[in-house]
């Protein structure tokens, strides 16, 4: 007998739909693990399941119920099953379409004002005047699902990433924004007749903050950092947009973290850690097994709700304490000193999975189903290793991460959002609830204001399976929005 435990995480549901078809695999649920066993063999095509690489898992009876992984046969499968729609997280990457035919791709690297690079990628269509630029602080938007919609109805696009594309570990919002003047310079000099930003999800608070920091004189830009480091935004070239687009933007990365951050967790060195008069996920405090919606109290909801907050405050205190350590180890001149100072003093956040309304949804109510960002079962993925700010930097957790002390919050740069302005609502939103929505339309700067629903979830799915998907929808609104106010080819 041959044994293979897999946790009960959407990351692992196509392994086990595989398994449940093989006649020899009999399945159970133990604990948060999927117990798979077998008197034979047990070799499943990971390709099969969803997943990235191209191997095997393979167990064999008498190896001990190792794992044995091999090459993948490429003439196996040519087909990729598409993932399951009940994964929440696989919303992240929706089918791309083709961009129409004509359409110039162009790759770049540009330099920041600060010496980074950060690299774009430039597609145009015959005729095009207007470029679309979409950026995000972490994710790389090369493939976003508006991109070719946007071809289509005649803007050129521009997609570009950060000096932290996919990493938050070093994210500096102050520096995200040199990031993005770049990008604008780079158009700009193309010669483009107007330039449109489109933040989707986190970028939506990232352009706020670069409209609002571009229409500021040098001297009255944020001159430093959280952390107290020159922002160099004060002398830099900040290009004005002519229009901003917001898609399902989030209140922005430090106040999302506010909501989804556990303050149950007693010890930040123990992941595992408890208190349960704040354990979110305790009957006791009205958490219901999944799928089923749960009830909190709305006593339990304040006393959860300030917790997070200071939990946030203790953690900014301790990266300040390890801000000033570096800063103190600056002003020496030995090598130890210079050894101290680069020191990167990282800080792991536990459990950054528990914002309440993901598993009650009568708080704050839309249309999303049960479910987080990263999965139907928060219960076990705040757990787990998604989530954000896993592990940072003291200087990313305050510019990025932290709500009490970062600037790129939405509500608080929307005034400096001046330019014409599209904000589409996703029914199904969830990060961007009906609350932020109408926080956000009330802050934003424009007279020039259109604010728009759609039916979708937060990444652009589909409300229901077959119907059309949320980054369709929006992308009609969008076209429709430009071609008022901008020419398109």
């Amino acid at each position: 007998m041959i044994t293979l435990y897999v946790l009960d995480v959407p990351e692992n549901e196509g392994l086990v739909r595989q398994a449940e078809v093989m006649a020899a695999v009999n399945i159970r649920t133990v604990g948060p693990y999927f117990e798979l066993s077998t008197d034979t063999e047990l070799t499943i095509d990971r390709r099969a399941t969803g997943m990235r690489h191209a191997v095997w898992y393979s167990c064999v009876a008498g190896t001990g119920g190792g794992a044995i992984i091999t090459q993948w046969d490429k003439d196996a499968l040519r087909v990729r099953p598409q993932v399951s729609p009940e994964r929440l997280g696989a919303g992240r990457h929706l089918p791309v379409a083709e961009p129409p035919a004509g359409t110039v791709i162009s790759l770049h690297r540009l330099t920041t004002a600060d010496g980074a690079s950060v690299d774009g990628v430039l597609r145009t269509v015959p005729g095009a005047e207007t470029v679309v630029c979409l950026a995000h602080p972490r994710q790389d938007v090369t493939h976003h699902p508006l991109v070719s919609e946007l071809l289509a109805r005649g803007a050129a696009v521009w997609t570009q990433g950060t000096r932290s594309v996919n990493s938050d570990v070093a994210l500096v919002h102050e520096q995200a924004l040199l990031d993005l003047a770049a990008g604008l310079s780079f158009l700009s000099d193309r010669g483009f007749a107007y330039i449109v930003t489109l933040g989707h999800s986190g970028g939506g608070a990232l352009y706020a903050y670069y409209h609002e920091q571009a229409g500021l004189v040098g001297e009255h830009r944020v001159a430093t950092t959280p952390a107290g480091r020159p922002s160099g935004l004060v002398d830099a070239t900040l290009p004005s947009a002519d229009g901003a687009v917001f898609m399902a933007p989030h209140p922005g990365q430090g106040i999302l973290l506010s909501r989804m951050i556990d303050p149950s967790i007693k010890d930040e060195q123990d992941p595992l850690s408890v208190d349960p008069e704040l354990n979110p996920f305790a009957s006791a405090n009205g958490f219901a097994p999944p799928p089923e919606s749960s009830h909190y109290a709305p006593e339990f909801v304040d006393r959860y709700r300030a917790a997070q907050l200071a939990r946030v405050e203790r953690l900014d205190v301790v990266a300040r304490e390890r801000v000033a350590e570096a800063a103190q180890a600056r002003r020496g001149d030995s090598t130890t000193d210079r050894r101290r100072a680069i020191a990167p003093r990282l800080m792991t956040i536990y459990r950054t999975d528990a914002d309440l309304r993901c598993v009650d949804l009568s708080l704050d109510p839309n249309d999303r189903p049960y479910g987080s960002l990263f999965g139907r079962r928060p219960d076990l993925t705040n757990y787990g290793l998604v989530g954000f700010a896993r592990q940072v930097t003291p200087e990313a957790w305050l510019s990025t991460w932290s709500a009490l002390s970062s600037n790129a919050g939405f509500v608080r740069a929307a005034p400096g959002v001046t330019a014409p302005t599209l904000l589409v609502e996703l029914s199904g939103d969830q990060a961007c609830f009906p609350s932020d929505i109408t926080e956000m339309s009330a802050a934003l700067g424009a007279r020039d204001l259109t604010v728009t629903r759609v039916a979708g979830t937060h990444f652009g799915g589909p409300i229901a399976k077959g119907g059309p998907t949320g980054a369709a929808l929006a992308a009609a609104e969008i076209g429709g929005w430009l071609a008022k106010r901008f020419p398109l080819a």
